[in-house]
């Protein structure tokens, strides 16, 4: 039997509602990888993504940016890598990423930087693409350790976080549409703690709720409804993992317990049953240096530790 052919090419804007069809049937379904979150800093990440065409048919897609010489899967993203079908194995894979590489190559790239999703954002097990980079000699240049909860064997909250906890349970928690409000919080929290400021502008993350309202949302608690917010979590879901992209509370929130009222509320009722509950990175210097206390923090609620990696191949 003749196989059929295979075409990798850059992506097109009019391969855009197949490229989103393909995310949401894929290994790994994530709002991160939909066209209208990769585009919405298209000023900022020059676009290379490419997709590979088996008979006509988008069966996989490389969300990537370029700089320069290198490509990096994707540059704006906390991870990207190969977008597959349910469908391919671990030969259509390897191919796949060789003939990536190929037109990689021919367009004067020397170096790609792959971000892989880590194992908790996988529909079915999905790490054929690891194993390709390392057998084309890929390495390892970085290894950021995020906390993550399992919520179906969720253990318990450790005796300082279950007194928390129940503190916080007469605050009114709810889903917020006032992500304007919120950004202030946020902005002052992560400046006077880390000396940084967020990712996403107020704009762009009221943005990129309004595109995916089922998939981006904040929730905030509150002494009653209508009061000031204490504290507030955005929250990235998927049919996998509801991840805390966002924390953020004052002072008053912090005596108040409101983080505590809002991960618990997420924990018992919104995504309960939701697999996985993940916190995000505790780790600084490109992966090197482990916060202590914060990672502490996040495994008070029950967590245990998944890394996100990032791989390098020299192309040269």
């Amino acid at each position: 039997m003749t196989a059929a052919p295979v075409e990798i090419r850059r992506y097109r804007p009019e391969d855009a509602a197949a490229w989103d069809a393909l995310v949401e049937r894929s290994r790994v379904p994530h709002v991160l990888l939909r066209r209208g979150y990769l585009e919405y800093h298209a000023d900022r990440f020059a676009d290379h993504s490419l997709v590979v065409l088996v008979d006509g048919t988008l069966r996989a897609a490389l969300p990537a940016s370029r700089a320069g010489d290198v490509v990096t899967s994707h540059g704006g993203l906390t991870f990207g890598g190969l977008i597959c079908d349910g469908a391919s194995s671990a030969t259509r894979v390897r191919a796949w990423l060789e003939g990536l590489i190929d037109a990689l190559r021919a367009v004067g790239v020397r170096e790609l930087v792959y971000k892989p999703a880590p194992h908790i954002y996988h529909r079915t097990p999905a790490e054929d693409d690891l194993h390709a980079l390392w057998a084309l000699g890929a390495r390892v240049v970085r290894r950021d350790l995020a906390t993550t909860i399992r919520t179906a064997e969720r253990p318990a909250y450790s005796k300082g976080r279950r007194a928390a906890v129940k503190r916080g349970r007469r605050l009114h928690v709810a889903h917020d549409l006032d992500l304007h409000g919120f950004w202030a919080l946020e902005e002052a929290t992560l400046r006077e703690r880390h000396g940084v400021a967020p990712v996403h502008t107020a704009d762009e993350i009221a943005l990129l709720a309004a595109r995916f309202p089922d998939e981006i949302r904040l929730y905030t608690a509150r002494e009653a409804p209508g009061a000031p917010v204490l504290g507030g979590v955005v929250v990235y879901s998927t049919p996998l993992v509801a991840h805390a992209q966002y924390i953020a509370a004052g002072p008053e929130g912090r005596d108040a317990a409101a983080i505590d009222a809002i991960v618990d509320r997420l924990l018992t009722d919104v995504h309960a049953a939701t697999p996985y509950f993940d916190f995000g990175i505790s780790t600084e210097d490109e992966g090197r240096t482990l916060n202590a206390g914060l990672v502490r923090n996040k495994e008070s609620y029950g967590g245990s530790t998944t890394v996100y990696d990032r791989y390098v191949l020299d192309l040269g």
